[in-house]
Formats: C-alpha cells, sequence, structure tokens
C-alpha cells in the first residue's frame, strides 16, 4: 500500500503530537496535589489507569508516526 505525502505528514505529526501532549500529561498526574493521583504518597487507582492510558498512547503514537516516516522514506525513494 502506498500512502500519499500528505497522509504521511499528517501521520508524523499525529505520532509527535500524541507523544507531547501525553508527557505533559504524565508531568502533570506525577506532580498532582489534588488527592486523585496519590494518597498519603502512594498511588491511587486513579494514577494506575492514567499512567496505563499514557502508555498505551505512546505505542499507539510511536507506531502511527513510523508508520507516517515509512511512507515519506518511501515516497522519496520513488521520487
Amino acid at each position: 500500500m502506498k500512502l500519499s505525502r500528505p497522509v504521511s505528514w499528517f501521520l508524523l505529526a499525529f505520532g509527535v503530537w500524541s507523544w507531547v501532549i501525553w508527557i505533559t500529561f504524565v508531568k502533570n498526574l506525577v506532580k498532582d496535589s489534588s488527592g486523585l493521583a496519590f494518597d498519603d504518597g502512594h498511588p491511587t487507582a486513579y494514577f494506575w489507569v492514567h499512567l496505563l492510558l499514557a502508555v498505551v498512547s505512546f505505542v499507539l503514537g510511536t507506531a502511527v508516526g513510523a508508520i507516517g516516516l515509512r511512507g515519506l522514506r518511501a515516497l522519496r525513494r520513488t521520487s
């Protein structure tokens, strides 16, 4: 399957965007002082669920970005 240049760039940008957003979220999650993420210094279920969501998003963002990068490299080789 061949990806067009715009689609490849979109997928790559989506992968990078996913990393930027979720890194920011994890930093804010770790710094949480509202009591949702930590109770007496111990992680809560809220923390673990959201950390799992972030990890899954990192994996999916990496996969989508890699597909976009491979699409761009394939287009460069055929040009």
